[in-house]
């Protein structure tokens, strides 16, 4: 870790310690003043004593009462310059004067600047008048002033720009759950509208089928003409059902039409134009792909569909990518992998929805940085 990150990491411990304990801060603070006053104590025990007693409750008020603190502070500090008893009050009201700075409204620091001033010149001009340089003393102690206000000023900026960057962070977390759930909920209507095409295509086959089967045996005069018509009405209905669950699931400008889904094949008109957008791709297969179901076979396109786009988004210039499938033992393993600089640390929409899909089969997405690049990983079960 650098010096920097170290000198943050401690500042950042600093603070949180602070706002959990902070008693022991201002003890701290208050432990010098105490013994600062311990030989005015000595030379004027009662005045000094009394003194000293009535300026440490202020230092523990300064965070949440800081104008108030102050107030007492100046009054001690003016009785005690009236009284020639020194005991750190001045030091103490620098110390208020900058918490009024740092955590006060800007009304009550103007009020208290005024106070501090009129302090500084009344002790300076009426309560010693025989100091002196006392012009060259009164710009000294104005300018130790300027310096608490314009200290506490610039801790409250930064107060202020640390809350604004932890709402912004919060807000930006936000958004970005809400973007994956709007992203995760796209990709199931999605999946849902492919589906219905898919389960439409098969029913409408099972419908034909049945409604044949019905009118031969009808004309044979077979006892199985009744169980077959209904079997092709019950088909009919189901078909009505799924186009009106399409007409939800479907964006406004969409076409109604139902038209073949992405399979396997269709890889190889996705490929080519995967490297005409400048990713050499190569491509290898191993076992009975082409025995997969519809369902199953679209679920692979769309895993190596969205896995080269994040190889395309994330990879960089350079990278080559490889994309193998195989079926083993009633599991489906497709693999794409490329040598670039790897994806964002953050999961992607496409990371979402190849997960969506992979549960629709059981399977199990691994996503991840490789020995070089990223490597995607899913493992699909077929349906016994």
């Amino acid at each position: 870790m650098s010096a920097q990150g170290w000198l943050v990491d401690r500042q950042a411990w600093l603070r949180a310690f602070d706002r959990r304990h902070p008693w022991v801060m201002d003890t701290l603070v208050a432990v010098p003043i105490v013994l600062f006053s311990i030989p005015n104590i000595i030379e004027k025990p009662l005045p000094a004593t009394l003194a000293t007693l009535v300026l440490l409750p202020p230092l523990y008020w300064r965070r949440r009462y800081p104008f108030p603190a102050f107030l007492v502070a100046g009054a001690v500090d003016a009785i005690l310059g009236w009284l020639d008893v020194s005991v750190g009050a001045g030091v103490v009201l620098l110390v208020l004067l900058f918490g009024v700075a740092s955590r006060g409204t800007w009304r009550s620091l103007a009020w208290a600047s005024g106070l501090t001033v009129a302090l500084l010149l009344t002790q300076i001009y009426l309560f010693e008048p025989e100091t002196p340089n006392r012009t060259l003393t009164s710009l000294l102690a104005l300018g130790t002033a300027v310096a608490a206000i314009a200290s506490g000023v610039a801790v409250r900026t930064r107060r202020a720009y640390l809350i604004a960057l932890e709402d912004r962070a919060a807000r930006l977390e936000v958004e970005r759950d809400q973007r994956a759930r709007l992203a995760v909920a796209d990709e199931r209507a999605r999946v849902a509208r492919e589906m219905h095409d898919i389960v439409g295509h098969h029913v409408s086959v099972m419908v034909g089928l049945a409604d044949g089967s019905a009118a031969l045996a009808r004309s044979r005069q077979e006892q199985t003409a009744e169980p077959l018509r209904l079997i092709g009405e019950t088909g009919r209905q189901a078909l009505a059902e799924l186009r009106r669950v399409l007409g939800v699931l479907r964006e406004e400008d969409a076409d109604p039409e139902l038209r073949p889904q992405p399979g396997i094949d269709d890889l190889d008109r996705l490929l080519p134009s995967v490297r005409a957008a400048g990713l050499p791709v190569t491509y290898s297969t191993s076992g009975e792909l082409h025995a997969l179901g519809k369902g199953l076979q679209l679920a692979v396109y769309r895993i190596v569909q969205e896995a080269l786009t994040n190889i395309l988004k994330h990879a960089g210039p350079g990278a080559i990518a490889d994309v193998s499938l195989s079926v083993t033992g009633g599991e489906v393993r497709v693999r794409v992998r490329d040598n670039g600089r790897g994806a964002p640390a953050a999961p992607s929409h496409g990371l979402l929805g190849m997960r969506e899909r992979a549960a629709m089969y059981g399977g199990v997405v691994t996503a991840g940085p490789a020995e070089r690049g990223w490597v995607v990983d899913v493992v699909l079960k077929e349906p016994a």
